[in-house]
């Protein structure tokens, strides 16, 4: 049984919006195939998802505790990461209701199943805090695989398995949680683009966690996001710009990973990087040309760089909209595809 089952077992929807407050479509998501035109570019995240929550116990105290991967110190680097953690409880608890973790302090050890771990640094927060884990990098990524499970939260009540928060196109392991939006994708969909000469290339990008349970934590978010953008792919962004044809973004991850890259005019090399900050409403976009995400609610981070695509009077009727139909939300629910410059539907 995958992931969205949990939720809803009917088809998935699809709301087309123009960031000028043009007019809303519902279509059915298997329309994804038959939207745009030849020359166009999709880019997704193939991040795959690291199971980064792990329970174990705060050793100086004797409490458990639970312990949230959530950024990167260092990509690619498995032995210190930022962290999250909560007391006793686990996802089927609101995130914000969890208990409080045992009071953490530097160099505190914390025994997470087969891994040891110890507290560095606090991160400006009681919760927030570099943790160390000790070891070499293969014993880490075995205890991760027999210990670890993917972050989740009280609206999936089912304990989700790893292969449920990884997209089709799945390849490096990156992503705290899963890039979402790419739950849209399906072999049939992408057959239909290659059949109509649509594009599709991917960025790594290092997807943050959604909520932390904490209103002062999640104003911080999303936190530095290391990516990685392959040649082809900027090769890609730069035939499709020069033919005057729309670059897609598949999720708020793609478009922090490409508007991070871009140059002042727009041009977006290969290579390493890491996206800084939110993306507002004051933000240029530069090379992201329509959006396709899940569904968020307003105040979330996806929602909230929603603004650097459309203005508030449109977002306001994208929220009417999603609540009188009855749009699913969360990782996987429907989907949404935001125009900042029109697309072409095909029959």
């Amino acid at each position: 049984m995958i992931a969205a089952d949990f939720v809803d077992c009917r088809s998935p929807k699809l709301l087309v919006m123009a960031a000028d407050g043009g007019v809303m479509r519902h279509l059915p998501r298997t329309a994804l195939g038959s939207l745009f035109c030849p020359g166009d570019l999709f880019i997704a995240n193939d991040a795959a998802t690291l199971p980064a929550s792990l329970k174990g116990v705060h050793c100086p105290s004797g409490w458990p505790i639970e312990v949230r991967l959530a950024a990167w110190i260092s990509a690619g680097d498995l032995t210190q990461f930022a962290a999250i953690a909560f007391g006793a409880g686990d996802h089927r608890t609101r995130t914000e209701d969890r208990l409080p973790p045992p009071l953490l302090s530097p160099g505190d050890q914390l025994a997470l199943g087969p891994l040891v771990a110890t507290v560095g640094r606090l991160l400006e927060h009681p919760r927030l805090f570099q943790l160390h884990f000790l070891g070499d990098h293969s014993s880490i990524l075995a205890g991760l695989a027999r210990h670890g499970q993917p972050i989740q939260y009280a609206h999936v009540h089912e304990p989700l398995a790893l292969y449920d928060v990884w997209t089709k196109i799945a390849a490096n392991p990156m992503a705290f949680e899963p890039p979402s939006a790419g739950f849209a994708l399906d072999w049939r969909t992408q057959a239909r683009w290659r059949q109509r000469g649509i594009g599709f290339a991917t960025v790594t990008h290092a997807a943050g966690i959604s909520s932390t349970g904490d209103p002062s934590l999640d104003l911080r978010l999303p936190f530095d996001e290391p990516y990685r953008i392959p040649e082809q792919t900027a090769a890609a962004i730069t035939q499709a710009k020069s033919n005057h044809r729309l670059v897609v973004a598949i999720g708020t991850t793609v478009v922090r990973t490409l508007e991070s890259a871009a140059s002042v005019d727009g041009c977006v090399l290969a290579g390493d990087g890491v996206a800084t900050g939110r993306l507002t409403r004051e933000s240029p976009v530069r090379v992201v040309d329509a959006i396709l995400t899940g569904v968020h609610q307003p105040g979330e981070s996806h929602f909230e760089l929603l603004r650097a695509l459309a203005d508030d009077s449109t977002l306001n009727q994208l929220s009417a909209e999603i609540s009188d139909h009855c749009y699913r939300n969360h990782e996987f629910g429907d989907s949404i595809l935001v125009e900042c410059r029109p697309c072409d539907a095909v029959s």
